[in-house]
């Protein structure tokens, strides 16, 4: 049953602004979608804004690179990100930018609060400076050799090899990736935020229920790493907005992309005549609901709640945070095809297949999703096409040629009726929570009753019969009655579908409409509503995927292909007492997950024989999935003193071979080989 009326906003994490949407991306937004259309179809008002993440210093460089301004680039890139999500039946109500007239007055607004209320201090800092190019380089930006493991080729924040974290000051022998000259370092006044002060605050709302209780737990390690000052501030040159009382000073970029949920909506509110405090304002009643990818949990969960409260506005109600998508098992692939963007994904195939695949494998949890293009393409076959519409397809011909398209006036199976109605409660508390698998799941067994049914009373053989006619008149109508309530279970996921069962029912489908039976009612000829998933189209976008991902790679010259001289050469010779040592120990992994907020780090739980398990934090996350790992034999550096990271303590390291990246193959000790034993 649907709960009153309720005041209900929905954001997704914004879309940067420097590149195209992809199918990873499309799981979050296709997830709110659902959430969203859903609380429309049960009658709450429900208001969903976007924007285009539109500011930093990746944005300003890659404009440079095509030779346009900034703001060309961003609104090209807009205009594209929006027929993405349009094509793919994402339904915003308002679609903005973070540069905008909007935000910059509301970034200002939240910024002079929290300095007038004591949150903003200043304090000079040392960085590296690209003399040629005249700008301050953010950690990415530099390039150099690690100064824990001494691994080449390093960017300034983390190292891929050994997963240690630095300044990039401390980067040996550091190039500029914007230039390739020898940054300097320089100091710089930069503001910062006080989130330390926020401390009690965060832990009791992070705790609340606001976040999913995994990544409540997940947030402990930074209270217990002590919260720090935040540097809110980025010098010139920098495509942003200007400090009000700084000059030269610029946001940086993770302080206004946030408020964009709110300059968005505050855009939408005033051409629709809604109020804005009444959703943003300290005591609100009304819901705020964000869904973000895991990866930028920490932004949502600790400085924009602070940010706001340190401002006089209310929290959200929930940050709702999903998974990761991979495909056929591994991680998105530029050379396997898998990295397949939204629109070579539309130019192929139907988007509501995507949608309902996505939600009979999606649940609350933060769980990775696996794109298994052989399973989507059987169970959209078997679901949609074999199941659901093929209810329609097998009652509405009987309908149209022997009864002018009239349903009967008489409902054959009222308890059967009964049953798919009484669902709504089991189907509408799936939805509200998020639990989209579990909403399909009993949508397909009520479809497979359906089926069922029609298949026992073989209308097809009365139809032969004479006299028979009443009989095969209610038993079709029946057929219809229940595909018609399937199709409001379904309209959240598959809109487009459920418009064309609209259309040929001739009726508006609501969540009232589940409990009301058109009897006596007149139906359209029914038409294919929907066409089987084509292996051979599917085939051919991968392939496709392939050959645009290579253009747009494409090298400024050519690469010669690896020889035995890219071997790196052997290391200085040590001593045999040195190699002695390290204490080097078969390991099982017995658990493996991602890490929020690192891109590159996978988290091993490792039994080496002992009572307690070691904890390790691997930079192999290009090149495996956790769940892969699970269950492998592996070798660890047992005695290699624990190491402090910003996400818990890392007590070694484990063995792997390749120049890094996907390239990259962890060391496996042959069969009977057994935890804890000593490798010598």
């Amino acid at each position: 049953m649907a709960d009153q009326e309720r005041k209900i906003l929905v954001t997704n994490a914004l879309p940067y602004a420097n590149g195209p949407i992809h199918l990873g991306h499309m799981l979050g937004y296709i997830q709110a979608d659902i959430w969203v259309r859903y609380q429309r179809l049960v009658g709450n008002e429900c208001h969903y804004v976007c924007a285009d993440d539109a500011h930093g210093t990746p944005i300003m460089l890659k404009a440079a690179e095509f030779g346009i301004t900034p703001e060309e680039m961003i609104e090209q890139m807009s205009q594209a990100h929006q027929a993405d999500f349009r094509d793919f039946g994402v339904s915003f109500d308002h679609y903005h930018s973070t540069h905008s007239e909007e935000n910059r007055a509301l970034a200002s607004l939240i910024y002079t609060r929290l300095r007038d209320n004591g949150y903003i201090t200043t304090n000079t800092i040392e960085q590296l400076y690209d003399a040629e190019r005249g700008m301050f380089l953010p950690d990415r930006f530099v390039k150099g050799t690690c100064p824990e493991c001494k691994s080449p080729d390093q960017y300034g924040d983390n190292c891929d090899n050994c997963a240690a974290t630095y300044s990039p000051i401390d980067l040996i022998d550091p190039r500029s990736a914007v230039s390739g000259s020898v940054p300097e370092v320089r100091e710089s006044e930069h503001y910062f935020f006080d989130l330390p002060a926020f401390g009690d605050m965060l832990k009791e709302w992070t705790h609340s229920g606001s976040l999913q209780p995994e990544m409540a737990n997940k947030l402990n390690e930074w209270f217990e790493a002590g919260l720090q000052q935040w540097d809110i501030s980025r010098d010139a040159p920098y495509f942003g907005f200007e400090i009000p009382d700084a000059p030269g000073k610029y946001f940086y970029v993770w302080l206004d992309a946030p408020i964009g949920y709110m300059s968005s909506f505050q855009h939408y509110a005033e051409r629709e005549g809604l109020n804005f405090d009444e959703f943003w304002q300290k005591g609100s009643k009304a819901e705020v609901y964000h869904f973000i990818g895991k990866d930028i949990i920490y932004f949502h969960s600790l400085f924009w709640p602070a940010m706001l409260k340190g401002a006089n506005f209310r929290q959200p109600t929930n940050v709702w945070a999903h998974g990761f998508i991979t495909v056929n098992g591994t991680k998105m692939s530029k050379s396997r095809g898998t990295f397949i963007m939204a629109r070579t994904y539309l130019e192929h195939l139907n988007p509501e297949y995507l949608r309902y695949y996505f939600a009979a494998k999606l649940s609350n949890r933060i769980d990775d999703l696996d794109l298994n293009l052989e399973d989507f393409t059987q169970r959209v076959n078997s679901d949609l096409v074999g199941k659901v519409v093929n209810i329609a397809s097998r009652c509405a011909g009987f309908i149209s040629k022997k009864f002018a398209g009239q349903l009967s006036d008489t409902v054959a199976e009222p308890e059967l009726l009964a049953e798919f109605q009484a669902a709504q409660n089991t189907i509408a508390q799936a939805y509200e929570s998020r639990e989209f698998s579990k909403a399909m799941r009993e949508v397909m067994r009520l479809a497979d009753r359906a089926n069922e049914y029609i298949a026992i009373k073989e209308p097809w053989q009365l139809a032969k019969q004479e006299g028979q006619e009443q009989a095969v008149q209610d038993i079709c109508s029946m057929g219809i009655h229940l595909f018609r309530i399937l199709m409001v279970y379904l309209k959240p996921v598959t809109p487009q579908l459920a418009a064309d069962a609209e259309a040929f029912l001739q009726d508006t489908l609501t969540w009232a409409s589940i409990d009301q039976v058109l009897t006596g009612h007149t139906i359209n000829k029914f038409k294919a509503l929907l066409q089987r998933v084509d292996k051979e189209k599917v085939n051919t976008m991968i392939e496709e995927s392939k050959e645009s991902l290579q253009e747009t790679a494409a090298p400024a010259q050519e690469t010669p292909a690896p020889t035995q001289a890219a071997i790196e050469p052997i290391a200085a010779e040590i001593e045999f007492d040195d190699f002695m040592k390290v204490d080097m120990r078969v390991a099982r992994i017995v658990n493996a997950e991602h890490v929020e907020g690192a891109d590159k780090l996978i988290k091993l739980t490792l039994d080496i024989g002992l009572a307690e398990t070691k904890q390790v934090f691997a930079g192999i996350k290009a090149a495996y999935q956790p769940e892969s790992l699970v269950g492998q034999l592996t070798v660890m550096v047992a005695n290699l003193k624990p190491r402090k990271m910003r996400f818990g303590l890392s007590e070694g390291m484990v063995l792997a071979a390749g120049p890094g990246g996907d390239d990259l193959y962890i060391l496996n000790p042959h069969e009977g080989a057994q935890p804890g034993m000593q490798v010598k």
